[in-house]
């Protein structure tokens, strides 16, 4: 003989089961995107303010004034605050970049790779 709340009782439970597992998958998804919106934490208008010294080798925007000066505009915003965090612990050593780069918070490097990530330059290679 089977009771009825034992019939009621089972559709419930691969109810509450796949909205466990619809739970599981969000907090798995949240918990992956918090770590890379943090790194990439930076605001592009303090950015523009704080790189008036970049200005003189890679321009305003990041088109830099002379051939020997990288391009900085477009480029991405991880490489650009990576190279500048390697020039500032000394890692990456150009002794006219560590100098620079030397004072830089963590905030600064953000705000800086914001800028000029947010400006045009780089462009997609498509293939032939």
């Amino acid at each position: 003989m089977i009771l009825r709340s034992t019939l009621v009782r089972r559709p419930m439970s691969r109810v509450i089961n796949k909205m466990n597992k619809i739970q599981n998958a969000v907090a798995i998804t949240l918990l992956s995107v918090i770590p890379a919106m943090a790194f990439s934490a930076g605001n592009a208008a303090e950015g523009q303010n704080k790189s008036t010294t970049c200005h003189a080798c890679h321009g305003e925007t990041g088109k830099s004034i002379m051939p020997i000066y990288p391009n900085l505009g477009g480029q991405h915003q991880d490489y650009l605050s990576k190279t500048l965090y390697s020039f500032r612990d000394g890692n990456r050593k150009n002794a006219i970049m560590n100098g620079f780069a030397a004072n830089l918070s963590d905030a600064d490097i953000e705000d800086i790779a914001a800028w000029y990530a947010s400006q045009q330059g780089l462009t997609e290679i498509k293939d032939k």
